[in-house]
């Protein structure tokens, strides 16, 4: 994994509620264990049309689309069933973050263990992005996870949660069983003044 860094980005909005996993990455997608590509067929149904042409009209398609790191989507985002290719094709494509105001459990974790951050604001934040982002798509965030901050485009800052352990992983680019490898002495220190045998017998 990369190390995660303080970043400042455009936003690529997508106003729609309870986006699930299937609309992220169609399902005849996944017959691949391989990252490499997936990012074509992110929202791909919404993304092409019919005749597999762009569709013009969807955020990816345009300018601001192309270079946003940061995506800013509806309320739940990722429900539906469980597949690590949803943050796959997201960070393939580029997007380091995603803002809403709830992610479904099982893409939160996936996310951090992809170090896709999912970020939570407040409704009222929400709202004022996407009618930040409407008035001027040039505007950016900054999304600080040392400090847990993300910079507004009016130049305030607010806090979102994130586990502390994940927030460790990715800021230090380690994945869980990178972590482990890390307290490899640590483990072998407790390991060498462990007793070869012992006795594990109920007494009485």
């Amino acid at each position: 994994m990369e190390k995660f860094t303080t970043f400042t980005s455009r936003l690529a909005p997508l106003p729609i509620d309870n986006i699930d996993t299937d609309q992220i990455i169609p399902a005849r997608f996944l017959k691949t264990v391989s990252k490499a590509g997936l990012d074509q067929n992110l929202f791909c149904d919404w993304r092409y049309n019919a005749e597999g042409q762009p569709n013009p009209d969807f955020i990816l398609n345009k300018p601001e689309g192309h270079t946003a790191k940061v995506l800013l989507a509806g309320d739940n985002f990722g429900c539906g069933s469980s597949r690590e290719h949803a943050p796959w094709a997201l960070t393939q494509y580029g997007f380091r973050a995603v803002i809403s105001t709830s992610f479904a459990d099982i893409f939160r974790g996936n996310a951090l263990k992809n170090s896709l951050l999912p970020i939570v604001v407040p409704r009222e934040t929400h709202q004022a992005l996407f009618a930040a982002v409407a008035k001027d798509p040039a505007v950016t965030v900054t999304v600080d996870l040392a400090n847990q901050t993300l910079t507004l485009p009016d130049g305030s800052s607010i806090q979102f949660p994130i586990d502390q352990f994940a927030k460790h992983c990715m800021l230090e680019g380690v994945d869980e069983l990178g972590y482990i490898l890390q307290q490899e002495p640590a483990i072998a220190a407790y390991e060498a003044k462990r007793p070869l045998s012992v006795d594990t017998r109920l007494v009485g």
